[in-house]
């Protein structure tokens, strides 16, 4: 939808369509995924992601308050989900080889609880 508002030069429905797709990614999706099953969360995401999608969001806001976001503007943010995606290799390959997660017994055994909590949800 968002692709086809910005083709037929509705770029306000476009932008609507992103944000609050984001909104609802976040909040609804993963609040619903906490209650099903407990979530895990890394000192990345505490530290680094959240604090960088805040960020963001309020970039966003501010380049929208002259009712127009720029191409320049979109450079910008591309530049930046590039310098993102770049930082997140970069750790991944660095972190690769150490194990953060649970063991394997442990997994096995999560896996086992899930379809019992789906369950007593359904009931």
């Amino acid at each position: 939808m968002s692709v086809k508002s910005a083709l037929s030069d509705q770029a306000n429905i476009a932008l609507g369509n992103v944000v609050g797709s984001n909104i609802f990614n976040v909040l609804f999706i993963l609040g619903i995924s906490a209650l099903i099953v407990p979530l895990r969360v890394s000192k990345q995401l505490i530290r680094l992601d959240v604090p960088l999608m805040i960020g963001l969001s309020v970039g966003v806001l501010l380049f929208a308050m002259d009712q127009n976001i720029s191409r320049y503007d979109g450079y910008i943010l591309l530049a930046g989900l590039a310098a993102y995606l770049g930082f997140l290799i970069y750790e991944g390959r660095k972190n690769t080889g150490t194990h953060n997660g649970p063991s394997d017994e442990k997994r096995s055994l999560n896996q086992k609880k899930i379809p019992a909590r789906t369950i007593g949800f359904k009931i």
